[in-house]
């Protein structure tokens, strides 16, 4: 009868309810509380990914060292789910509660190619990097490049993307700023939308990063970010809201950085008023790879999930709980964001990948975005596209030989090819010179063998240019022209040098140009340079030189094709600059105050005690960095104080000419205020034209810069003499600027002049209209405020 009856009770007791089954509350009710502070915190850093940054070798592994031995009682795993994947999350198997697989890829999933006893390579597609894609200034071919990463991601086994970034290019020597689209919100906004709805468009999660104010890499876990309210809305954060509101991510990354005194993945301000509240977002929140310093202070802020998670994290909160400093009403507020978004991904839907994704067909994808993105920055006397007698090329610069895909870090890819400049030439039916070839590369190779072994997070090594000045003349008899290629990299965990051989050109590379223009120049030859970098350089002290340069940035896998395709004339160049290239480093508006300064003694003391230590660069110092430029920031600055750039945000040449006409702006079906205005392909060359709408707002309440970007659109193909009518919508939105004391959006009374054209100079086009009265478009939450004033003048 005893046994009967405990047989009983076990039949009737109620089984515990299933996640995708059962309300997410009530699974959340079930859980525990040891369950629920695992399920915030992930399962920690693979040993693999140790490896690959440096922090173990593979001597600690195999002889199961200290180092080993710390790193593995930290993981949880140690078995990748996805070999290379960034992190994971805990599995509650008793609920229904699986794991979620992140992994990383601004430019392309970053995942190991090999795999421990598994024969096959997994490859992914590298695309072109951010700065490239933003150059398009084309929404629809970027959100195909996001179907295509997501497609892979999909295919591949991983549930999250760990992309796009999307912080702005305050300073030309963020380390990261490949990573990144632009100068501006807007196109920064628009572009990342663009990507988020493509990767999402798979069923995949997308993440946007690095919220916020993430603009620099020197000590990027203990800096603090001072900026004021105003620049903070209007530009830092209007990306973000952008995207947000466009194309709803399910994941936001938080940010290594405090912002005016407090770090991003603790700042309620930021993640719950602001993202929240402000902006509706309804997906997961989760810190950089171990961001941030009290993890109970995240879980209050709202920083849902602390990535790549610890134990010692769990305990803290499981402690706080109990101890009545957390509420656990928000620790199952947090985790009911986490198993929503869980619910949509793949990995629960119990998809099966393949592990192979259509890499052929995205290649072919990447080329033409990486053929949409180049900027035509000079063409005299039209040396591009190369004359059809020319044949014979001489090629110079180690980067024409090594090409540039994309960037180091967390960014890059592990691509399966990479397409050199030279064989994409001889891909295009040109014949390089092979005497010259066989110079650099027996010159690269010895060279090479003297470099150190570098690791994730360390840039690589670089090898000065070969002397070519007993040679050039020599080529420039044997070749119908030549091409230098400059080439230049930069990752995560460190900014870039306004010195020679980064920011500024070595002087092995000033006396390459020289010398090679001057012997073919001589011979009535042609001397074009390609730009394979990820950011900006100073142009403007050897631009006159060459004949042609092209702005190649780094277009992933098929770069070397994607050149070729331009300077042979088969793709007409469209890209448009999104950032601008300085006449020099100190007319940047922030060249002042970049990368920030290490505190005082006592301030760096009181400080440092809440550094975290995260995988890859060295530990941070304690430091500050003030954004005393307020909202003057790339071309804002720049055209407003008349400082002339080298080339001006939204310049980019073309093989043909466009006029715009017939400008009109009144009220569209809607009743929404609309401008049209018509624009011609007037040359011989069938191409498109990147249109930019800047509006000068009046001034009289609040100081603003001369004009802003409010829209862009890029034309179809348009034949010889071919018409197309490009129509904007203007929001009120778009009308006002963020007022402080109010803590709101203000569209000013008084005179909006509509500045339509090819560039922030280069207007051709300009109508007005006349708003009688002030609107109040938004109010939005008091957040953020700096402990101190932030001077937003313009600088002497």
């Amino acid at each position: 009868m005893i046994c009967s009856a405990a047989m009983c009770l076990a039949q009737c007791e109620k089984a515990p309810p299933q996640l995708g089954k059962a309300p997410v509350n009530k699974v959340v009710a079930a859980m525990t509380l040891e369950e629920k502070a695992s399920l915030t915190v992930g399962e920690g850093i693979s040993l693999s990914f140790l490896m690959q940054i440096g922090a173990l070798t593979s001597d600690d592994v195999e002889n199961k060292s200290e180092a080993y031995q710390a790193q593995a009682t930290m993981v949880k795993k140690t078995a990748d789910l996805v070999s290379g994947a960034a992190g994971a999350t805990h599995m509650v198997s008793r609920l229904g509660i699986n794991t979620m697989v992140l992994a990383d890829g601004p430019a392309g999933l970053r995942i190991n190619p090999t795999r421990e006893d598994d024969a096959n390579t997994y490859y992914c597609t590298a695309f072109p990097v951010a700065t490239l894609l933003a150059s398009t200034w084309d929404t629809d071919l970027v959100s195909k490049v996001g179907e295509a990463i997501g497609n892979e991601v999909l295919e591949n086994g991983v549930d999250f993307l760990l992309a796009p970034a999307l912080n702005l290019h305050r300073n030309p020597l963020c380390g990261r700023n490949f990573e990144y689209y632009s100068e501006d919100p807007l196109v920064t906004g628009k572009i990342t939308a663009a990507m988020v709805k493509g990767v999402q468009s798979q069923g995949v999660g997308a993440t946007i990063k690095h919220f916020a104010a993430n603009n620099t890499e020197t000590n990027r876990m203990a800096l603090d970010t001072c900026v004021s309210e105003r620049a903070l809305r209007e530009l830092y954060l209007e990306g973000f809201r952008i995207a947000v509101e466009d194309a709803q991510p399910w994941a936001v990354m938080s940010s290594y950085n405090k912002i005016n005194g407090t770090y991003a993945s603790e700042s309620h301000d930021l993640l719950t008023k602001v993202l929240r509240n402000d902006w509706g977002f309804k997906g997961v929140v989760m810190s950089d790879w171990s961001g941030g310093s009290d993890p109970v202070a995240q879980m209050k802020a709202g920083n849902d999930l602390l990535m790549p998670g610890n134990s010692t994290q769990a305990e803290a909160i499981i402690a706080a709980v109990k101890a009545d400093k957390l509420n656990e009403k928000i620790l199952d507020q947090n985790i009911q964001r986490i198993l929503n978004v869980q619910l949509k991904t793949p990995g629960f839907k119990g998809y099966k990948y393949s592990n192979k994704p259509a890499l052929k067909e995205h290649a072919e994808l990447a080329r033409k975005a990486g053929v949409e993105g180049m900027v035509l920055l000079k063409n005299s006397n039209k040396a591009l596209p190369l004359a059809e007698g020319v044949k014979k090329i001489a090629v110079f610069g180690n980067t024409s030989y090594n090409i540039i895909t994309g960037g180091t870090g967390s960014g890059d890819v592990n691509e399966a090819y990479s397409v050199s400049l030279v064989d994409g030439l001889k891909n295009a039916g040109y014949t390089v010179n092979e005497e010259l070839l066989g110079m650099y590369s027996e010159y690269i190779d010895e060279e090479t063998k003297k470099l150190p072994k570098t690791t994730m997070f360390e840039l690589p090594k670089t090898i000065e240019e070969m002397d070519v000045s007993s040679v050039a003349s020599k080529m420039a008899g044997k070749s119908d022209c030549a091409i230098i290629t400059l080439g230049r990299n930069s990752g995560e965990g460190n900014d870039r040098s306004s010195g020679k051989g980064d920011f500024c050109l070595a002087d092995a590379e000033e006396k390459m140009i020289k010398t090679v223009a001057s012997a073919f120049h001589k011979s009535g030859k042609k001397c074009v340079v390609i730009l394979n970098i990820g950011g900006v350089i100073e142009t403007a002290s050897w631009k006159d030189i060459p004949d042609a340069i092209l702005l190649a940035w780094q277009a992933g896998q098929e770069t070397g094709n994607c050149i070729a395709d331009v300077i042979s004339g088969k793709v007409n160049p469209s890209g448009k600059l999104a950032s601008t290239f300085p006449l020099k480093y100190d007319d940047v508006p922030s060249s002042g105050n970049f990368p920030g300064v290490v505190l005082e003694k006592g301030a760096r003391d009181s400080a440092e005690s809440q550094v975290s230590a995260a995988p890859g660069p060295p530990p941070s110092s304690p430091s500050e960095i003030v954004y005393r430029e307020g909202i003057y920031v790339g071309y804002r600055y720049y055209d407003s104080f008349n400082v002339a750039p080298s080339y001006e945000f939204g310049y980019g040449l073309s093989y043909t000419r466009f006029e715009y006409s017939n400008i009109n702006v009144g009220a569209d079906t809607s009743q929404k205020l609309a401008l049209t205005v018509d624009v011609t392909n007037t040359g011989d060359t069938t191409g498109r034209e990147v249109v930019q709408l800047y509006i000068a707002a009046p001034s009289e309440k609040m100081q603003k810069p001369e004009k802003e970007l409010k829209g862009f659109a890029k034309t179809r193909l348009l034949a010889p003499g071919e018409t197309e009518t490009i129509t904007f919508q203007i929001p009120s939105r778009s009308l006002a600027s963020f007022d402080t004391a109010s803590s709101s959006w203000i569209a000013e009374a008084g005179r909006y002049r509509l500045l339509v054209g090819s560039s922030s100079r280069d207007i051709r086009k300009e109508t007005y209209f006349d708003m009688v009265n002030e609107i109040v478009v938004k109010a939005d939450s008091r957040a953020l405020a700096p402990a101190r004033d932030i001077d937003e003048l313009k600088r002497n």
